[in-house]
C-alpha cells in the first residue's frame, strides 16, 4: 500500500529535508537521484520538467523507505499524471486551489509555492498541507522569522536558497522542513558526472538537518 497523506506528513516531520532535482540532462537524472539517496535523503522530489520524470517517480516510488513526489505541478492534469506514476506529494511554484483540492480528494500531500504572507494564508485556507517558500528571498531566514511571528501555525518549507552553509539559520528561524535544489545537485557535478560529490554533499546536508531533530505535524 502506498503511504497515506498522514504518513507522508509524518515523514516530512521526521526527516525534515527533501532532495529536489531539476535538470534537462536525461542521462544524469537517475544517477543524480541515486547519489542523493546514497547520501541519506529519504524524501525525493522529481520535477515534472525533468526528462522521463514519471518513469523515475514510478521506479523510486516502489522502493521501501522512500517518499517520492512531483514538483512543478501546474495543473490538475499534471497532478493526475504524477499520482498515477506514484507521487505521494505534489509541489507547485504557485498557489492553485484546484491542485490543493485534488490532493485532499486523493490523500496526497500538497505543497503550493508562496512568497508573501497573503499567499501563504490563501494556500493554508485552501487546505494546503505544507507551504513552500519560493523563491527564497535574499534575507531568507530573517524573512521567515518575521512571517512566523504572526503566523506560527504555518508549516513553511523553503525550497530555494537553502544551502549546506545556511540550513542551520533556516531551522533557527522556524522552518518546518527544507528542500535542497541546486545547492545539492551542483550543475558542474552533474555535467562532469561527479555523482560521488553529490553523495558526499548529501550526507553532510542530511547530518546537519538531523542535528535539529524531528518536529510535529500538529
Amino acid at each position: 500500500m502506498p503511504p497515506t497523506r498522514a504518513a507522508v506528513l509524518s515523514a516530512f516531520a521526521q526527516h525534515r529535508c527533501s532532495a529536489i532535482l531539476r535538470t534537462a540532462d536525461r542521462d544524469a537524472v537517475r544517477p543524480a537521484l541515486e547519489a542523493a539517496i546514497a547520501g541519506g535523503f529519504r524524501i525525493i522530489e522529481v520535477t515534472m520538467t525533468t526528462p522521463d520524470c514519471l518513469e523515475h517517480i514510478s521506479a523510486l516510488g516502489e522502493r521501501h523507505g522512500l517518499v517520492v513526489g512531483a514538483g512543478t505541478v501546474l495543473s490538475v492534469d499534471d497532478a493526475k499524471e504524477a499520482m498515477a506514476a506514484g507521487a505521494r506529494f505534489l509541489v507547485s511554484p504557485v498557489v492553485d486551489a484546484q491542485i490543493i483540492t485534488f490532493c485532499r480528494q486523493h490523500d496526497l500531500v500538497s505543497m503550493p509555492g508562496t512568497f508573501t504572507p497573503t499567499e501563504m494564508m490563501t494556500a493554508h485556507r485552501a487546505g494546503a498541507d505544507l507551504i513552500k517558500l519560493f523563491p527564497g528571498p535574499a534575507n531568507g531566514p530573517d524573512f521567515l522569522r518575521m512571517v512566523r511571528g504572526p503566523l506560527p501555525f504555518l508549516r513553511i518549507v523553503p525550497t530555494s536558497g537553502v544551502t549546506e552553509e545556511n540550513v542551520d539559520a533556516w531551522f533557527a528561524a522556524g522552518a518546518f522542513a527544507v528542500g535542497f535544489v541546486a545547492s545539492l545537485f551542483d550543475a558542474d557535478d552533474i555535467k562532469l558526472r561527479r555523482f560521488e560529490a553529490i553523495t558526499a554533499r548529501a550526507a553532510r546536508m542530511v547530518a546537519k538537518v538531523k542535528a535539529h531533530g524531528v518536529t510535529t505535524v500538529g
